[in-house]
C-alpha cells in the first residue's frame, strides 16, 4: 500500500492534544494520567482514518480508546476529524491516539493494562517471509499477551481469507482460546449485532466480499 507523504504531518500531531506524547512515562497509569478514570483501555492496532474508534468511542463512554497507527500521514486524518468534532463540541473526550510501531507495545503498556484489542483489515504481508509481521502472527499474540488483562479479548476482522486462515492457525499454534468465527459477519445476526464498520468493512462488503471475525483469549 502506498501512503501519500503530507507535509507537517508529524508536527501537527506534535502540537495535537489528542496524540499522547512519551508514552513510556504513562507505562502502567494511562487511566489516571491520560484518562482521569479507571475505566477499561481498548486499543485499536493499525487504526487507519479512525472511524471505528471514534463511532466506539460516542457510542461507548465508559471505556477508554487509544488508537495506535504508525505512519502520522494516515493518523493525521483521524486528528482532523476530532479537531471537526471539537467545534461542534462533539468530541469524545474517552479516545487518544498514539503514533507509534506496534512491536513495542511491550514498552508502552504494563502488564494487564489493556481489557480489549480490536485488529481491524490488517496488512496481509503476503509473502510467507513476511507472516512475522503481521498483526495476527504469533509473534504478534505474545505482545498482546504481554499487556491484556487475564479476562481480556482480541478481536480481529478481515476481508482477506488467506489471512484469516492464517490468523486461525496462529491462535492454535499460540495456545490462545478461539471464542467465536465467522466467515460472514454479515450474514451472522449474532455476531454482527452492534458491529461498527471500518472504512474498509464498508467499500468490501459493498462489493459483495464476505467479512471474517474472530474473538479469542487465553
Amino acid at each position: 500500500m502506498r501512503l501519500r507523504n503530507i507535509p507537517g504531518a508529524e508536527e501537527a500531531l506534535e502540537n495535537s492534544k489528542y496524540v499522547i506524547k512519551q508514552p513510556e512515562n504513562d507505562r502502567g497509569h494511562f487511566r489516571e494520567q491520560i484518562f482521569g478514570n479507571e475505566n477499561p483501555i481498548h486499543i485499536e492496532i493499525g487504526m487507519g482514518k479512525g472511524k471505528f474508534l471514534l463511532a466506539m468511542a460516542q457510542q461507548n463512554p465508559a471505556v477508554n480508546y487509544i488508537g495506535i497507527e504508525l505512519y502520522s500521514s494516515v493518523l493525521l486524518r483521524a486528528v482532523q476529524k476530532m479537531e471537526e468534532l471539537e467545534k461542534e463540541n462533539k468530541a469524545p473526550s474517552n479516545i487518544r491516539f498514539l503514533c507509534i510501531d506496534a512491536r513495542k507495545l511491550g514498552e508502552i503498556f504494563a502488564e494487564e493494562e489493556i481489557d480489549r484489542v480490536y485488529l481491524n483489515f490488517s496488512d496481509p504481508w503476503p509473502k510467507d517471509r513476511h507472516a512475522k509481521r503481521r498483526l495476527e502472527s504469533r509473534q504478534f499474540l505474545a505482545r498482546y499477551n504481554q499487556i491484556l488483562k487475564k479476562d481480556g479479548t482480541i478481536e480481529f476482522k478481515t476481508d482477506n481469507r488467506a489471512l484469516f486462515d492464517f490468523a486461525l492457525e496462529e491462535v492454535e499454534a499460540a495456545g490462545w482460546t478461539l471464542n467465536e468465527k465467522t466467515f460472514d459477519l454479515h450474514a451472522d445476526a449474532r455476531l454482527n449485532e452492534g458491529n461498527v464498520m471500518t472504512e474498509y468493512e464498508e467499500r468490501f462488503s459493498a462489493q459483495g466480499n464476505p467479512i471474517c471475525k474472530y474473538i479469542i483469549s487465553r
